[in-house]
């Protein structure tokens, strides 16, 4: 069996509160130009510098047929708990909230799919760290955020290397607490996605051990309340929605010395820090159809979840898909987009 300890915080952290503080409950509206005025509210669950920001520096918020209202969280799976009780009707996680959420009996439907480079998906070990390669984390104590894409990151970077979850020492701490733990040593590594890999990059207190490459599929989706989805209107307003981020992310990959000013300014991340994470993953996804080998490599997550005890049962992956909004997108498959050798 997986040994879990819980680590108190260290004082000193190295990402900005911005975003590490706990799930905001605080909305805030969105422009209050033309929709400004619209009887329809599109309810949105955010992560700091995530839609909003990028939306606005795209210029996609400035003819809105609707008003959207924001919700900001610290990750994804608190953002599904605001969906399942309503009070959110569409979010943007990454490829392992929604099996957690699914398994869990959520009401949640998956609406929208991204593809990008899994260079951010990484394990960080200290730069003076004696491991060399994952096969040499047997017994090591490993920090990751239960239930995120990094937690299945790490699961299959050790089953490709011959390894169990029990032959390590797994702690569930989300980043703030993780991160304190891997700068103060008290674990040996740190399972963690972007922008927290750059940041560990950037600062010179970490090397990765091994990345994302080839062991996860990349993905992420935009997750929607069932309930709102039933709403005619509220379903068309959450189509143009995903629209308008399909364009802003394509608005990303163009310029992305200005949407790094842009996640800079809004997280209080270095500068450098937001452009090296921009082209390592942020600015390398790629729209793409929610289609059978989609479903197929969440189904994988899934049933591997559930095999470890992890989430309570296996469920049918497809039964919370809705493939309406997919339109001529290309296939899941597509390679995210890249900035070129040694951009990031």
């Amino acid at each position: 069996m997986t040994r879990l300890r819980f680590l108190r915080p260290a004082a000193a952290l190295l990402l900005p509160l911005a975003l590490l503080s706990s799930a905001c409950s605080t909305t805030s509206a969105a422009d209050d130009g033309p929709g400004g005025g619209s009887s329809l509210v599109l309810r949105v669950g955010d992560q700091k510098g995530g839609s909003e920001a990028v939306l606005r520096a795209a210029g996609e918020l400035d003819d809105l047929p609707y008003r959207v209202t924001w919700s900001t969280f610290t990750s994804g799976p608190p953002l599904l708990e605001a969906i399942n009780a309503k009070a959110v009707d569409i979010g943007g996680v990454g490829n392992t909230p929604p099996v957690f959420a699914a398994g869990a009996g959520s009401k949640i439907t998956v609406v929208a799919a991204t593809h990008g480079d899994s260079a951010g998906e990484a394990i960080l070990v200290p730069r003076d760290s004696p491991l060399r390669s994952p096969a040499e984390l047997r017994g090591r104590s490993i920090a990751v955020a239960q239930g995120s894409s990094a937690h299945y990151q790490l699961i299959a970077s050790l089953a490709k290397a011959g390894l169990k979850p029990s032959d390590v020492k797994v702690n569930l701490l989300q980043p703030a607490d993780a991160l304190a733990a891997f700068t103060s040593g008290k674990v040996d590594a740190w399972a963690v996605w972007d922008p927290y890999t750059s940041q560990v990059l950037q600062s010179g207190k970490g090397r990765v051990l091994t990345d994302g490459n080839g062991v996860v599929n990349g993905l992420g989706f935009q997750v929607a309340a069932p309930a709102a989805l039933a709403d005619p209107k509220k379903a068309a307003a959450i189509g143009d929605f995903v629209e308008r981020l399909r364009r802003a992310q394509d608005w990303v990959y163009r310029h992305p010395e200005a949407w790094a000013k842009v996640w800079s300014k809004e997280t209080g991340l270095p500068y450098e820090v937001a452009l090296a994470s921009v082209k390592r993953s942020n600015g390398t996804r790629i729209a793409v159809a929610i289609d059978p080998a989609a479903v197929a490599s969440e189904q994988r997550i899934a049933d591997t979840f559930a095999g470890l005890g992890l989430i309570p049962h296996r469920f049918r992956f497809a039964d919370f898909v809705d493939t309406r909004f997919n339109k001529n997108l290309p296939p899941s498959t597509t390679p995210a987009r890249s900035y070129g050798k040694g951009s990031s």
